[in-house]
């Protein structure tokens, strides 16, 4: 599968034209709620722009070895979710929307909570058939960029970060 590197820069741009959005909008969250770990630094970038609270929730989909489960499953989620939930407006952030299996998870689970609101942000939607669906509730999806299926790899998966920004300059660039 071809793969997409990009940089810090790159996502703090997209990040920035997702609050944009947001904040254009009329949405306003209460908090942020960041699915770990893909979703955390764009989260805080996002807190940047927002000026809004974040929590945290671990979420797996994909085993040891990158392929995915049966379904995802929860390894960290918001203590005293409901007290900090109910009837709050969630932005809920991840860093992609590939299957959209473990967005549909985590906003089911949230929504259990009967927020004021729910949207959901990521930096990236593949263009490809969803596995999973928002269920009602879900008032909004703001997406940074859309793209084909390809494999993105993020800086802060990087071991050489110095390679990594070298791939990302090599990429042909999407109107960023």
């Amino acid at each position: 599968m071809n793969k997409h590197h990009y940089t810090y820069q790159e996502i703090h741009r997209l990040a920035q034209s997702i609050a944009s959005r947001v904040n254009e909008s009329g949405f306003n969250p209460d908090v942020i709620v960041a699915i770990g770990s893909g979703g955390f630094i764009p989260a805080r970038i996002l807190r940047t722009y927002l000026s809004k609270p974040i929590l945290a929730v671990g979420v797996v989909y994909y085993d040891m070895n990158d392929k995915p489960m049966e379904y995802p499953r929860k390894v960290q989620w918001i203590e005293e979710a409901e007290k900090q939930l109910a009837g709050k407006r969630i932005l809920l952030v991840d860093e992609v929307d590939d299957s959209r299996v473990t967005l549909e998870y985590c906003t089911r689970e949230l929504l259990a909570y009967h927020p004021a609101a729910l949207a959901v942000a990521v930096l990236h939607d593949k263009r490809k058939e969803k596995r999973g669906q928002f269920p009602p509730g879900v008032d909004q999806v703001f997406v940074g960029q859309t793209l084909d299926d390809v494999w993105i790899v993020y800086p802060w998966d990087a071991i050489d970060i110095d390679e990594h920004d070298r791939n990302a300059r090599a990429r042909p660039k999407e109107g960023l």
